[in-house]
């Protein structure tokens, strides 16, 4: 039903727990080209509806994004991607409005530069406000009612006391709406300094032995398994986008098909694997499934 697609690896900001940010792939790092795309959008059929065109990296870093979305959007598949906006002059603005991209997640993870700062390193809050401008601008005088534009702010300790300035920023902004996500963490069973106070905001809960634990119980179950998958920019296929360095990959669109591939063996063992200890496989033990705060 789903595909996230990876536009690039590539990104300007220097998050601290995101391999992008950090320069630590292990995997091989790029920029998804258009032929390519078109090659994998005739692999997903007839039976795909929506399309995230986003995983690691900053999308707007590949000049084709737009490009990309208008064929995908043009052939009624719903379109979405994630920026950091630090890229939107007037006429970019204008061109994601035209591009009939659906929804525009927009990272806004404080809402004072010494704070945006802490998290988004090497970020200039003053950009992504004006960026989301912009296209609120572009929106208006297309008189269009997409992209719908969401504030994402990803709540750490550093930021936690800005949550009810970010809802006052995207009213005054215009900005369609506004979500809290918890933030991951790699290092969190002895306590980390992004782990918020308010229990509400993070993954984590502190248990009786003085360690820190994944808060929601990790059921053995997971509908993103039968849902959709993940593409990287160069066709391999993983199962989530918790897979971040692409350490179970279970084919490649290069050289076999997307049914090839979601019916394989090795996709049915992962499968099963998760309905018998979701627990004992990595990239599950840190999910945040069901830990979103909705505004």
């Amino acid at each position: 039903m789903s595909i996230s697609i990876e536009p690039t690896t590539s990104c300007n900001l220097r998050c601290p727990e995101c391999p992008s940010g950090l320069r630590a792939f292990s995997r091989p790092t790029g920029m998804l080209q258009i032929s390519e795309f078109n090659t994998f959008l005739h692999q997903f059929g007839k039976k795909l509806w929506s399309i995230n065109f986003y995983f690691q990296g900053e999308p707007f870093l590949n000049k084709e994004l737009l490009a990309m979305v208008e064929i995908a959007a043009s052939k009624g598949i719903y379109t979405a991607t994630s920026t950091n906006a630090h890229y939107f002059n007037e006429e970019l603005a204008k061109q994601t409005v035209a591009s009939g991209l659906h929804r525009l997640i927009i990272s806004l993870d404080g809402t004072t530069q010494e704070t945006y700062s802490q998290y988004r390193i090497g970020g200039n809050l003053e950009k992504v406000i004006d960026g989301t401008r912009r296209v609120i601008a572009a929106k208006k005088a297309a008189k269009s009612r997409t992209p719908h534009i969401i504030f994402q702010f990803l709540v750490v300790k550093p930021n936690e006391h800005q949550t009810l300035d970010a809802l006052e920023l995207a009213k005054e902004l215009g900005v369609d709406e506004v979500r809290f996500k918890t933030a991951q963490v790699y290092d969190y069973e002895n306590g980390n300094p992004l782990i918020p106070e308010q229990e509400k905001y993070s993954r984590y809960r502190k248990g009786s032995d003085g360690k820190w634990k994944l808060k929601n119980k990790l059921d053995n179950e997971c509908w993103r398994m039968w849902q959709g998958c993940v593409v990287t920019w160069n066709g391999s296929i993983v199962p989530c986008c918790f897979d971040k360095d692409a350490q179970h990959q279970l084919g490649s669109l290069k050289n076999q098909s997307l049914k090839q591939i979601w019916n394989s063996s090795d996709y049915q063992n992962f499968r099963l694997a998760i309905l018998k200890d979701r627990s004992a496989i990595d990239i599950c033990r840190n999910c945040s499934e069901g830990t979103k705060v909705w505004a």
